[in-house]
């Protein structure tokens, strides 16, 4: 049985390698756990001799495919549990991460299925991330653009919100972004600000909160200048 501490270790190697890179690096790993590099090289070993996952020296790692499968499992319970929290006990969707962190590694997979099955079978979770379904699969993606790579003067609408923890999903609460909310984007600065036009008004968000925002264009829509 693996420990509360592989199980993030590993939906970590996911989420970071899902951004597009080959293989997740000893020290973006430390970052994203907030640990030291020597602790992350020592629990690679152990999941390596696991044969979760595939480690090469100077190269980091890659899941292997028994690892991807507990990284889905985990992520199931994860986005489940999200979308439980807010649903049905009235949590705030920008305080339901950390929680979340906390149960999905004591949840049984029978309680699991009760939860999908009481949601409806739920897509999304509620910032915007795929729930992988009882056969761990992903639902096709639409294409999405990050907030930073999108041009000053176009409206878009905000699908996903990635990588978030409790403190920056508050802070886009506070900014009135979320997951449904239709923005404009007023200026990019190059390697600095994106500011927004939101309903509750202009928000100028840091480049690594704005690259975490994932948007669809409004058709037909630009914004007037």
């Amino acid at each position: 049985m693996l420990s509360a501490v592989m199980e993030d270790y590993i939906k970590a190697i996911y989420i970071l390698g899902d951004d597009g890179d080959d293989r997740v690096g000893t020290s973006a790993l430390a970052e994203h756990l907030d640990v030291t590099s020597p602790t992350v090289s020592s629990m690679l070993k152990k999941l390596e001799s696991h044969g979760l996952v595939d480690r090469e020296e100077y190269r980091g790692v890659t899941l292997t495919e028994e690892g991807e499968v507990v990284a889905l499992e985990i992520l199931r319970h994860h986005r489940l549990l999200e979308s439980f929290l807010t649903e049905q006990l009235d949590y705030d969707w920008s305080e339901v991460h950390d929680e979340a962190d906390r149960l999905e590694h004591h949840v049984s997979d029978e309680l699991t299925e009760r939860i999908a099955e009481s949601l409806g079978n739920p897509g999304v979770d509620p910032h915007g991330d795929p729930i992988p379904d009882s056969e761990l699969r992903l639902p096709d993606a639409n294409g999405t653009n990050r907030l930073d790579d999108v041009e000053a003067g176009e409206r878009v609408v905000v699908r996903r919100i990635r990588h978030q923890g409790d403190e920056e999903l508050r802070y886009l609460s506070d900014a009135g972004i979320e997951p449904g909310t239709e923005i404009v984007v007023v200026d990019v600065a190059p390697f600095g600000m994106v500011t927004v036009e939101t309903p509750a008004g202009k928000q100028s968000l840091p480049e690594e909160i704005a690259r975490l925002i994932e948007t669809t264009p409004v058709d037909g829509a630009e914004a007037e200048a």
